[in-house]
């Protein structure tokens, strides 16, 4: 059972780790989201991320690593009740709130603020 400071720390931690990537290796933005994404795909495949939600919490779910989690989370979750065709499925079904909101609120930030390039 997750408190406010297990979630603190834990939160605070990954996002510790990004910033000290983007800061100490040449990698950009884009690569250390990238690294973080997969490193919680792993970390749900192997079976490591739910137990640390359930000692973390919102500190687990919110970063970016979660979103890994949750991909391979339903992607495994739907092979397991519909076989193979269930991964492109399940991928979607968990995520699709998450990825509706990023377009649309993308989209409404390139509307209201003038982009670059």
């Amino acid at each position: 059972m997750g408190t406010i400071w297990t979630a603190f720390l834990i939160g605070g931690l990954i996002c510790v780790i990004g910033q000290l990537l983007m800061d100490l290796t040449p990698l950009t933005p884009a690569h250390v989201l990238s690294i973080l994404v997969v490193a919680g795909a792993i970390l749900d495949g192997i079976g490591l991320y739910e137990p640390l939600i359930k000692f973390a919490g919102a500190g687990a779910t919110v970063p970016i690593t979660s979103f890994g989690n949750a991909l391979v989370h339903g992607a495994l979750q739907e092979a397991k009740d519909h076989g193979p065709i269930g991964v492109l499925s399940g991928i979607f079904q968990i995520t699709s709130a998450g990825i509706s909101a990023a377009i649309i609120f993308g989209f409404l930030t390139a509307v209201i603020f003038k982009p670059k390039g």
